[in-house]
């Protein structure tokens, strides 16, 4: 196990970052105890490295969401404006118009002159008491009307599964085949495990079965080939 946490987490530069982003779109911690708690994780000269990155990680990741965002509005926008206006007068003054609806969009989503984005407007904030109820993503879906591009990234950080399974584990069903031993019990065997089971549990000494399998293995083919000789004596 120790092992397998030092591949995954041992190395800071090669951690997936979206650990830490998904930590900042918790509005208990954001990037008030991120840093923190990275410099007590991997020390202060390692840690400011990280924090930094993490910091430009953030912030590309937002950008990446507000240009989505903006292809979306753009393409919605001039959609509406082409059925309600004709002309070349109208042309112009429709043009015009898209250009005003973009920016006004780019300039809320991510600020202009004396405005915030919705990353600074967030950060900027208190940070939520911490309760023992507390739900992230209703906290999220309350507030996605003030942080609209933040919300759509927590719905895709935080539905990130945080660990995973191999998928020989997942798909390969040899492990869980039982053998021709345990899948081939007679019932006179079976009755007789059954009745020992009073005597294991009574026994002062714990006794360990798996290490008789072999013995027990004889056992049944003995028992096999008794019941095949009184047969053939019978006949």
């Amino acid at each position: 196990m120790k092992e397998k946490f030092a591949k995954y987490w041992g190395e800071p530069e090669k951690m997936n970052k979206m650990i830490f982003i998904a930590s900042i779109l918790d509005p208990r911690n954001k990037l008030e105890y991120v840093p923190f708690a990275i410099v007590r994780m991997f020390g202060e000269k390692v840690g400011k490295k990280l924090i930094l990155e993490v910091k430009n990680y953030m912030d590309s990741l937002f950008d990446c969401y507000v240009k989505k965002n903006s292809i979306g509005t753009s393409s919605a926008s001039s959609g509406n404006t082409t059925t309600t206006v004709s002309g070349y007068g109208s042309f112009l003054k429709r043009g015009t118009m898209r250009t005003k609806l973009e920016f006004e969009k780019h300039k809320e989503v991510t600020g202009g002159l004396g405005t915030k984005s919705e990353l600074e407007r967030y950060l900027a904030e208190d940070l939520e008491p911490e309760i023992d109820d507390f739900k992230i993503l209703k906290w999220w879906k309350i507030n996605e009307p003030r942080f609209p591009i933040l919300a759509e990234m927590a719905r895709d950080v935080l539905a990130i599964p945080i660990s995973s399974v191999a998928s020989e584990c997942a798909f390969s069903t040899g492990g869980r085949i039982f053998d021709s031993f345990r899948s081939s019990l007679t019932p006179k065997l079976v009755q007789s495990l059954i009745c020992p089971q009073d005597w294991l549990r009574s026994e002062p000494i714990p006794i360990k079965v798996e290490e008789d399998l072999e013995y027990l293995e004889q056992l049944e083919l003995d028992m096999a080939n008794s019941a095949k000789d009184s047969t053939i004596i019978d006949i």
